[in-house]
């Protein structure tokens, strides 16, 4: 079996493959500072079959971590370890002017838009940042915008705003809010939708082409139905790229 990490700013996704099949999947907070020890008997007590672990791929854009999860796979399993990262194939060649700088949680989305729903295509992955990866015709990643993400930007409004305070992150019955919490809502559900489409037309229209944008992550399933360019949510797309980065590296 395949464990598929993939560890962002504030949550870490794990999916559990057998072959092509995702037979179970866990989202943790993400704590910097955690030691190898740590998450092995964190990860042990999610995983009662950790013996049976053959391979770990990993993508982290907390450079602290890796070490960790070098630690713990080397203690904790009999398994192999592949951090994503430069030097590792992919099939989908990087059109950066620094290729070192692109997050592996990006390249890895661009792997499985690739795989599974064809080229061209627009990553948009909601994280701690709101990513929009673009794949071309020919199979390349030619680049992205990145902005700041829902959670963060909500928490920066509260934190600057006194008489504001925290709200579920749900659509309002309404765009006119009637109270300060459908307000906000209002705020935070059509203001990113409007961000997400008109970044989708803008990057299509420099493609010259209709591509399609598959959404990803925690709050995609907040925005995506209420946007104009999102075609699908694939909330396990980054792991399924990572599934396809070890089969393409297996040997």
């Amino acid at each position: 079996m395949l464990l598929a990490v993939d560890v962002g700013n504030t949550q870490t996704v794990l999916g559990l493959y057998e072959g092509e099949e995702l037979r179970d999947h866990w989202r943790i907070a993400t704590e910097a500072h955690r030691s190898g020890d740590e998450l092995g008997a964190l990860l042990d007590a999610l995983l009662p079959d950790l013996d049976r672990i053959a391979g770990v791929c990993l993508s982290s854009t907390v450079p602290a971590l890796v070490r960790s999860y070098e630690d713990f796979v080397a203690r904790f399993t009999s398994a192999r370890l592949l951090v994503l990262g430069p030097g590792v194939r992919t099939g989908v060649p990087v059109r950066s002017d620094d290729p070192r700088e692109v997050g592996p949680d990006r390249i890895a989305n661009a792997v499985a838009v690739k795989e599974r729903y064809g080229a061209p295509a627009i990553v948009v992955d909601f994280g701690t940042s709101t990513n929009f990866d673009v794949v071309s015709a020919e199979g390349e990643w030619l680049g992205g915008v990145l902005a700041p993400g829902i959670e963060i930007s909500m928490d920066a409004l509260f934190a600057r705003a006194a008489r504001l305070f925290r709200v579920e992150f749900t659509a309002p019955p309404t765009v006119i809010g009637k109270t300060t919490v459908t307000s906000l809502q209002s705020g935070l559900v059509y203001g990113f939708v409007g961000q997400v489409d008109e970044i989708v037309t803008r990057i299509r229209g420099e493609l010259g082409t209709e591509a399609q944008a598959i959404a990803t992550g925690g709050l995609a399933d907040l925005i995506a139905p209420h946007s104009r360019t999102i075609a699908r949510v694939d909330p396990w797309l980054t792991l399924d790229g990572l599934r396809l980065v070890w089969d393409l590296n297996s040997d």
